[in-house]
């Protein structure tokens, strides 16, 4: 029953600080109004401003902003007990990841729809915008490397998932072409797109669709990070409309139905019992400790500041910020929708972490397979999965909590356990997809932001004077050049991310094996980037003359935690160690790492010169 009690509890939570702290945000902090007129209609172009409906919009940010980040990090999280984890996510969302992800939508959309790197520039100093882009650039390339790396390992781990994920594609397309060019119906472009995305989950390994998956499920890794960061290119450069806006829309369609679904499966567990096993069924009970104080405690990092860098995605995460200034900012029609997409859907991704956190510490005990054909139950299903720290450390044991735990609260409702595990493999599968998109469309804005700073070219007037006007006869060469253009910025950043991914983790390790070292850095860079974005959100509402007070807090705490994160990761852990802290296996995570703490240090002492300055 406590299992039922907290999913229930925490949606109605949820809903009343939408209602309540969201709302009191936009009319008396931000004073939201339609009246505005917003960058999206402003400067409408059809490629990246363009005036869409807050729902679609939602489906978007919602997808974008939720991988398997909300998945993986609370799914190993658990292991220090799941109230910690679950207090983490809960406030967090509400009075940190929430209000940071509306703060950035707002401020982008109120300069005319600039990234948060622009905006650095403009109210802190020039130099803080090449440390903001360059901060971007390493967490983009992270992000996009380590989401290539989590799609293939999902495909390798569920294949049952392969076609339905691929149907999406020319599914998004055409939905797009009907709704953007033919003006069609969108409810009925939603209800056929859904029926047919659960079809796919049911027939995807049947018949001819059966052996397109059958060869599809002999890829290895890196062919399919391969053909991911190619589709993540052409995502990048077509019209938003084309193909990033409606993938996203049809996928948060099939991803939020599922997670009503997984829902109602767990209430009808928490009611009726889990499905049988041996003509039992087990009653949905919670098998987890509520803190962990045994013996695995000596296996684990320390609690502070670890478990607030674990749960990034879910309680709050810098690279929302992106998605709020790169696309969302863009597309919003009206500006009053700011307070629905912003912080509804940081919501929305806390309640999807706290059904992962659920799934793990109550759905595995609703059975899980021991190897020799039996089912453990209970404590025993969560003690063979969370044995100590090294057992989680792959992203599969992460991934497979959740989809085990989850596909249990499916089958309590009668679904069979092939259709539950294919559907929950598709979930996790889709929402790494939309995030990877995103983020190649986000990198190439960075990387052409970052190209402009470079590329200073002389001009020269028919006299031979140098001259700034517009009437330009000759421009010198610049190597960089190409960078500026969205073709050349966008090849750029799928190159280097996939020089990233394909890395052994040592000689003999097969490719990319070295891409996943990254992942314990992604949270604490990922936390960092949050800290930033609120210390560029502060300076834009005290110059704007709104009050702070309520972010100053969640700003310094996103500064310090990851700091603290990655200093003990880069070089405390190294001591007492046999293993050298720049040998094969650590130069990416300790080069990386480091590079960002400098660029935090450096961006931190422009902002309080910036801010003295501007006292006096």
């Amino acid at each position: 029953m406590m299992t039922l009690i907290i999913a229930l509890g925490s949606l109605a939570l949820y809903l009343l600080a939408y209602h309540t702290y969201g709302k009191w945000l936009g009319r008396k902090i931000f004073r939201l109004t339609a009246e505005t007129v917003v960058p999206s209609i402003e400067l409408e172009d059809g490629n990246d401003y363009v005036p869409t409906s807050k729902g679609i919009v939602f489906g978007h940010h919602f997808t974008s902003i939720a991988g398997t980040g909300p998945i993986v990090g609370p799914a190993l999280a658990v292991i220090w007990g799941w109230l910690p984890a679950l207090l983490w996510v809960l406030v967090g969302s509400v009075f940190v990841g929430a209000v940071h992800d509306f703060g950035a939508l707002v401020v982008s959309m109120r300069n005319k729809g600039q990234t948060v790197g622009d905006i650095a520039g403009r109210v802190i100093s020039p130099r803080v915008r090449i440390l903001f882009l360059l901060i971007l650039f390493m967490a983009l390339t992270i992000v996009l490397a380590i989401f290539g790396l989590v799609i293939a390992s999902v495909f390798k781990a569920y294949p049952q998932s392969i076609v339905p994920c691929l149907i999406q594609i020319p599914l998004a397309v055409f939905i797009g072409l009907f709704i953007h060019r033919k003006g069609g119906n969108i409810m009925l472009a939603s209800v056929i797109s859904l029926a047919l995305m659960y079809l796919s989950v049911v027939f995807g390994d049947m018949g001819w669709l059966g052996q397109i998956n059958e060869y599809l499920k002999s890829w290895s890794m890196m062919q399919w990070v391969s053909v991911l960061l190619i589709y993540s290119y052409i995502a990048s450069v077509l019209p938003v409309w084309a193909l990033l806006q409606p993938r996203d829309y049809i996928n948060s369609l099939q991803l939020l139905s599922t997670l009503g679904l997984i829902v109602v499966g767990l209430v009808f567990a928490g009611l009726f019992h889990g499905a049988p096993v041996d003509g039992v069924r087990p009653a949905l009970e919670i098998a987890a400790p509520m803190v962990e104080t045994s013996i695995k405690l000596k296996d684990l990092p320390l609690i502070f500041p670890f478990l607030f860098i674990t749960i990034a995605c879910g309680a709050v995460s810098g690279f929302h910020c992106l998605v709020s200034s790169g696309t969302s900012s863009k597309q919003l029609r009206c500006e009053t929708d700011a307070c629905f997409v912003g912080y509804g859907s940081m919501l929305t991704e806390g309640f999807l972490a706290v059904l992962v956190i659920l799934a793990c510490v109550a759905g595995l005990g609703l059975g899980v397979a021991d190897g020799s054909g039996g089912t453990l139950l209970g404590a025993d299903a969560w003690n063979a999965r969370y044995e100590g720290w090294a057992t989680m450390s792959g992203l599969g044991a992460k991934v497979g909590a959740f989809v085990d735990g989850a596909a249990n609260f499916l089958k309590a409702l009668g679904i069979s356990a092939v259709f539950a595990t294919a559907l929950m493999g598709v979930f996790v599968a889709s929402f790494a997809a939309t995030t990877l998109d995103t983020a190649c469309r986000l990198q190439r804005y960075v990387v052409q932001e970052l190209a402009a700073c470079l590329v200073r070219p002389k001009t020269k007037q028919s006299t031979g004077e140098v001259s700034d006007s517009p009437a330009v006869i000759r421009t010198t060469a610049n190597p960089l050049t190409w960078l500026v253009n969205k073709h050349g910025a966008t090849i750029f950043a799928v190159a280097v991310a996939w020089w990233m991914a394909s890395l052994p983790a040592a000689e003999g390790k097969a490719p990319g094996t070295g891409g996943l070292i990254l992942w314990p850095l992604f949270g604490a860079i990922n936390q960092l980037l949050g800290g930033l974005a609120f210390l560029v959100i502060i300076f834009w509402m005290y110059r704007q003359r709104m009050a702070v007070w309520f972010i100053v807090f969640p700003a310094f705490f996103m500064l310090v935690l990851p700091a603290w994160a990655m200093t003990y990761q880069i070089f405390w852990q190294a001591i007492g160690s046999t293993e050298s802290w720049i040998d094969q296996e650590r130069w990416l995570l300790v080069g990386i790492g480091s590079a960002a703490l400098i660029l935090e240090a450096w961006m931190i002492l422009e902002a309080v010169v910036g801010w003295r300055k501007r006292a006096r």
